[in-house]
Parts: C-alpha cells; structure tokens; sequence
C-alpha cells in the first residue's frame, strides 16, 4: 500500500461495518451517538503479528515532554524521578518505552511562552537541554545522542534509542538569527516557530494575528534553519502561517504533534488545503494524540471532556494518508505534555496497539514502517541533503 487510493478500500470495509453497528445500537437501545461510537469499535488487541510488525520497523516519536515534567515534578533531577523505576505519574519510564518499541525520539525542550515576555526564554530552553543531556549521560545503556540520520540508524541498531532535541517555540531565539546556530550545536534538530501565543514574526494558531503569517523576519529564520538541516516545525502556528512557511521553505517541514482538522475541528489541527501542501512538499504530519485534538468534533461538542480512543487517532491517520498518502504522516504522541489521552493510549507502553489497529484496517507492513518512523527519516535526510547543497562552494 503506497499512496490514499490504495488506502481507502481497507479504510472503508473497517468504517461502513462499523457505522452500520453504530446505527443499529442507537436505534435498539436510545444510547447516544458518542457512546454508540464507542461501543461499536472494541478494544484493540495486540496479536502476535501486530507485534512482529511493530518492533520489526523503526518508532520515531516527534514529540515527548518528559524534560518539562522532570523540571517540573522532580526538581529537574533524575534522582528525585529515576525513569529507570515505574513512575506512574509520568506517561514515560525506561520499562514502558522498552515495552512500547520506541526507536528514536525528539525530546521537547519546551518552555513556556511567557518565558517571552520574561527575556529569559533562551537560558530556560539551555536548562531543559540539559536535563536531555543528564538523561542520556544517566542511562547510556538506553539512550544515546544522534547527530543524523545516519546516527539514529547506528545507535538504534545498538538496541538504543536514538534521542534529538526540538525547540517548542520561536520565542526560544530572542530575535536572533544566530541563537539558531547556538540551538543546533546543542542538537537541536526542530525548532517549532510558534507555540500558544504570536510572535513579532510569526503567527499562532491559538492567539490573534500579529504578523498575518510570517514577518521578513520570519521569512529568514526559515532560510536560516533550511541553511543548518534544522527541520521547520509547523505545530502550533496558524494556517497562514504554515501556507507561507511551506511557500519559503527549501527543506520539507515537520508538524511535530499535530493531527487532522477534518477529524477534530481545533485550531492546533493541520486543514485539508494545507495537508496537500505538505504533499506537494514532501513533508510529515505526525499525529498527536491529546484528547481534545483528536476525539471527532461531534463527541467534543457533547462532552469537552471526552478522552477518544486509540481508534480516534488513527482515524486521524487514515484521514492524512487518504488526502496526502501514506509517505507523509507519522506518529507525535505529545507524551507528558498533554493532560487528557484516549482510550488505550496512557502511556508510551501503548504504541504497539497503533500497529495493531492499522494491520486491522488493512495496511501493510511496508506502509506501517513508513508511519511510524521511515517518514520522519525521510524528511531528516531531506534536511540533511538541503543544508548540504545550500552550504556548498558553489552556492
């Protein structure tokens, strides 16, 4: 299965079924829509295939903010929060993310937009940097730092897990282009451009308009990162803004943990004209899986608490894979960053379930690798491969 049109015939032999059993509770028992919806898509159950598949492929996480939530819960020290022991008040530890399969991951070095305000944004984003760089010095049987692509496939082959960093938020520069470098050196490899609130230079999707997408300002922060192989994240900034990001950019871009708009219609989702545009630009949308942006837009209306399930996510998958094809989605849980998650989606234990449901739907094995990692190392190498050409002599 390679592209929407090969995709569609599984996606609709799961659905028409499954809508069909829906209707029928409905009218039998008076449940509601929401609760029918529910009860019509069973748990999913891991199958000796689905395991097979899922550990055989390569899991490439774009986004876990467990670097927050060890400044935040555990004093920035791993000693107060060893990961090495259940923590069960956090969705990642060492035994769930070996139960789970994770290959690489990007570990959000997240600090909050008022850190904007305060002036402080960059030596806040340095700490979180080095509480990655505790980790990985901590538990180096684990984790090991990656540089590339070509890093990610040494290390994962080892049996560790790969680990990048990205920036959660242009503020995290202070309006310099040459904090770019500094963040990249300190490896750095996305730099999302918004995150809650706008920019003097660029636009967010939950804050008014300040810019009207990007400033020429804007504009030359993504030539500078396309000049680095720094990836151009696209969550958490407006339509327009990504329409102009896309319309600049030399490199594809990323949106780190985002999910489809048609599904769930919030702000933070990515709109179908724009999902084509990724197409057309060869990049990734990797599906988040926080509660209110992905349980579907008539279950949010009735119950704004309404976690979703596991089959809620990757309907989001399918949505992308069908408008976009199946080479640009992937997998952006937003673990520890997010304080509600669907059914059968707790913790970072859960990924197998991912590869479960997409077998049920009818996917295969090559497909499945591309979503839930071979994508995203395609667009690394597609960064990689930009900075190459755009740092050459001749250039």
């Amino acid at each position: 299965m390679h592209g929407g049109r090969q995709t569609l015939r599984p996606f609709t032999r799961q659905i028409v079924p499954a809508f069909l059993t829906m209707l029928l509770v409905v009218l039998v028992t008076g449940m509601s829509p929401a609760k029918a919806q529910e009860s019509s898509r069973p748990d999913v159950v891991l199958t000796a295939e689905g395991e097979a598949v899922h550990f055989s492929g390569m899991l490439f996480d774009g986004h876990n903010d467990l670097p927050w939530e060890i400044r935040d819960k555990g004093n920035s020290s791993f000693d107060i929060l060893d990961i090495s022991k259940d923590q069960p008040t956090l969705h990642t530890d060492i035994a769930r993310l070996k139960k789970g399969g994770l290959k690489a991951q990007f570990w959000s070095v997240y600090v909050p937009a008022a850190a904007d305000k305060n002036g402080d944004a960059l030596s806040q984003t340095l700490h979180q940097i080095s509480i990655v760089k505790s980790m990985v010095k901590r538990y180096p049987e684990t984790f090991e730092f990656a540089s590339t692509a070509d890093d990610i496939e040494r290390i994962v082959k080892a049996g560790r897990i790969a680990s990048m960093m990205g920036v959660e938020g242009g503020y995290s520069i202070e309006n310099e282009i040459s904090n770019l470098q500094r963040l990249y050196d300190e490896g750095c490899r996305y730099m999302t451009l918004t995150h809650s609130k706008s920019l003097t230079w660029a636009d967010s999707a939950t804050d008014e308009p300040r810019v009207n997408g990007l400033s020429d300002f804007g504009k030359d922060v993504i030539r500078e990162m396309n000049r680095l192989g720094m990836m151009v994240d696209l969550s958490h900034v407006s339509p327009e803004t990504m329409r102009q990001s896309l319309a600049i950019t030399k490199a594809p871009v990323m949106f780190s943990h985002s999910s489809a708009r048609a599904i769930c219609d919030h702000p933070r989702n990515v709109p179908d004209d724009v999902l084509l545009l990724v197409k057309q630009n060869g990049g990734v949308v990797m599906v988040n899986f926080f509660s209110a942006f992905v349980a579907p837009t008539e279950v949010l209306k009735k119950n704004k608490e309404a976690r979703g399930t596991l089959h809620d996510v990757v309907d989001h998958i399918d949505h992308i894979v069908k408008l976009a094809g199946v080479d640009h989605v992937g997998i952006g849980s937003d673990f520890d960053g997010v304080p509600r998650l669907p059914h059968q989606l707790e913790s970072v234990a859960t990924y197998p379930l991912i590869t479960q449901e997409l077998l049920n739907r009818g996917y295969d094995r090559a497909s499945i690798h591309k979503i839930l990692g071979g994508n995203m190392m395609r667009v690394l190498r597609a960064a990689e491969h930009v900075k190459n050409e755009l740092n050459s002599p001749s250039k």
